[in-house]
């Protein structure tokens, strides 16, 4: 039983990726070929933003974003205690704070209503991540936003395809930032992401940060780095973008049927979704009790789960908060999440074996 199945998925789209590999092949435009733009032609289009920035990978395009915005040493940007440790680092590297705020229990995304405790005159952005597949609450993050003048960057590492009250998740904020990690949603086979706005005078900046600051060949009008897409990813990403709105359906039917089978278990918390949300299921995450001991048994019986993620931001040994202790529902859940097996192709007897392990389990 596989955790992700990449290649059941190649399988269905190998005709089109091995042609469009060859073709990159054969023109030679190894960096920045025409496979980089048209790809960003199609991505902005489907979440409906202005502008999409490929680049070099998720972490990167996070990066990329906040340099856009300015952000320095001194400058705090608030985000969730919970994620990735990517979302905090990236701030970090910057030299600014990431000053963390506790997750609504149930989905497991920033809590808005604890947003505005936090915010002061250092704080240059706000930085909500949608987690597992679901997107935060942006209407009431942009409100607060707005009150206070501060730019919202959504971290849709796992989100691209999700949708917020009708709206696709990567045009709900000021600029937002995706991963094209092979295991994401809409993965490429290699490091690959993206960064989408609206803001014309920041889709600029963002475009010339990945080339180093670069204007035009040797003219460096503001620091950069080396965070451009590879043609090769690229490539690869067009050749899967048409079968991923399927996929992302047979995502939900496979979520759906975990929920049918888990809905006489009360042993376990199943995912929760926010109504007139969707969610892509990046993780199907479980919230348990005694997990170290299930995922061992799980193990035994040839089924593979994850944690994502058995530690709070805040308590990373390379973050220096001092408020550790005072994220509850963050700290809860890293001790609880587990998740299981989720891909478009991931069969019902596989499903049905994987509840009945679990319900044996803590039978």
């Amino acid at each position: 039983m596989q955790f992700i199945d990449l290649k059941t998925q190649y399988q269905h789209v190998a005709e089109q990726v091995n042609a469009n590999i060859q073709k990159v092949l054969e023109h030679g435009q190894y960096i920045m070929g025409q496979e980089v733009a048209e790809l960003e032609t199609q991505l902005q289009d489907f979440v409906g933003a202005s502008h999409c920035i490929g680049v070099s990978n998720g972490s990167d395009a996070l990066l990329i974003a906040m340099l856009a915005l300015g952000i320095g040493p001194g400058d705090e940007v608030i985000t969730t205690a919970f994620s990735f440790f990517a979302t905090a680092s990236m701030i970090k590297l910057l030299g600014a704070k990431p000053v963390f705020v506790d997750i609504d229990p149930q989905t497991y995304n920033i809590d808005p209503e604890l947003i505005e405790s936090v915010i002061n005159a250092k704080t240059k952005a706000i930085l909500p991540v949608s987690l597992y597949g679901q997107c935060a609450d942006f209407n009431a993050i942009n409100t607060i936003a707005e009150k206070h003048n501060l730019p919202v960057i959504e971290d849709a590492a796992q989100s691209l395809g999700a949708t917020y009250q009708g709206k696709q998740s990567c045009n709900l904020s000021t600029i937002a930032t995706t991963s094209f990690f092979p295991s994401k949603p809409l993965g490429c086979y290699g490091d690959g992401g993206a960064c989408f706005t609206n803001d014309s005078e920041l889709a600029l900046r963002m475009k010339q940060i990945r080339v180093h600051g670069q204007e035009k060949r040797y003219h460096h009008v503001r620091l950069g780095l080396n965070g451009r897409l590879d043609t090769l990813q690229a490539a690869i990403l067009l050749a899967k973008l048409p079968l991923f709105m399927d996929e992302v359906a047979m995502r939900q039917r496979v979520a759906d049927n975990y929920q049918a089978l888990f809905a006489d278990v009360d042993t376990v918390v199943i995912p929760h979704v926010v109504p007139n949300n969707t969610s892509v299921y990046g993780q199907y995450t479980l919230r348990v009790k005694q997990r170290d001991e299930l995922q061992a048994v799980l193990k035994g019986k040839g089924i593979p789960t994850a944690v994502h993620y058995p530690a709070p931001m805040s308590s990373q040994p390379a973050i220096e908060d001092h408020r550790v202790g005072q994220y509850p529902h963050a700290e809860a859940a890293a001790k609880e999440v587990l998740s299981l097996p989720m891909h478009p192709y991931l069969g019902m007897a596989d499903q049905a074996k994987i509840v009945a392990a679990i319900e044996e389990f803590y039978a």
